[in-house]
């Protein structure tokens, strides 16, 4: 009987043993997958809903068309040109900058080039046609903790993802000229400025991506920053996004591209309405009525 039980409970153990290898190896492939998808060439979905919903917003705004500016990044992009309440300054900086060139703004917050090439794979530059595109991105995959030893890795990756981008872009709108702005530089970690150095070796290569026709190469960060990438008083927020300070910065030196290309604006807008985060946007249940 004893050497019954102690068969199965050998038996069982072996099982087990089995099924955790088994285990391992799905949470391993599962996590490599992962990691894989993070590839910043590699286009990539937000899975949370309100990224979807916010994917779904901009393909509403990308069919309204009237847009010949259209600008491509993440919350740096983003904040600039949202209807959100909060940052109503940005709005206003945009809006005298911007009117009467039709601009647009699909920037996202959060999104690392990946999650920027998917939205571009997946509608939101389809039959938009805009005559010029003003791309920022990366500073979400170059994050904010100093570089480490795989700092050629990354950015080789950041500048194989911005490349990328580039190319589903000149697919997507052929006549379009893109304005490529360099990676702008970020204090906002513990290592101070210390990922600058990161950034600068990726902005040395994204810039030989532009041929100074269809991609030109834009770089404030000079404007921004001092020589060892710490940032001018007042440009952020945050040590990574622009206040309305910043913003001007970038738009004294969008503005003669849009002059040269597009002529000076016009005294009427066609763009579609500013959106919002859809989260701040979503109707609230009303008050449980009282017995």
């Amino acid at each position: 009987m004893n050497l019954i039980i102690i068969g199965v409970t050998h038996l069982i153990l072996w099982f087990a043993r089995i099924g955790a290898i088994a285990l391992a190896t799905v949470w391993s492939v599962d996590r490599t997958a992962t990691l894989l998808g993070a590839s910043p060439e590699q286009p990539s979905p937000r899975p949370e809903p309100n990224s979807q919903r916010a994917h779904a917003q901009l393909l509403e705004k990308a069919r309204a068309g009237g847009i010949d500016v259209y600008f491509a990044g993440d919350s740096i992009t983003r904040r600039w040109g949202t209807s959100d309440p909060q940052y109503k300054d940005f709005l206003t900086n945009w809006t005298a900058n911007f009117f009467g060139w039709n601009a647009a703004n699909f920037g996202w917050g959060g999104d690392g080039i990946q999650n920027i090439l998917w939205r571009l794979h997946n509608g939101e530059l389809d039959n938009v046609n805009p005559k010029v595109i003003v791309l920022l991105a990366g500073a979400n995959n170059v994050g904010n903790t100093p570089p480490g030893e795989d700092e050629a890795v990354k950015v080789e990756g950041i500048s194989r993802g911005i490349k990328a981008t580039l190319e589903v872009m000149r697919q997507k709108a052929p006549g379009a000229t893109i304005v490529l702005m360099g990676i702008l530089p970020r204090n906002d970690g513990a290592g101070g400025t210390a990922v600058v150095s990161t950034i600068n070796k990726i902005n040395e290569r994204i810039a030989k991506l532009a041929d100074g026709k269809q991609i030109r190469y834009l770089n404030i960060n000079d404007k921004l920053a001092d020589k060892n990438g710490k940032l001018i008083q007042g440009t952020t927020v945050d040590g990574l996004h622009l206040s309305v300070k910043g913003y001007q910065v970038w738009a004294d030196a969008l503005k003669p591209i849009l002059a040269e290309l597009l002529g000076p604006p016009g005294r009427s807008d066609h763009a579609p309405a500013p959106t919002g985060d859809p989260s701040a946007q979503r109707p609230q249940k009303p008050p449980a009525k009282n017995p």
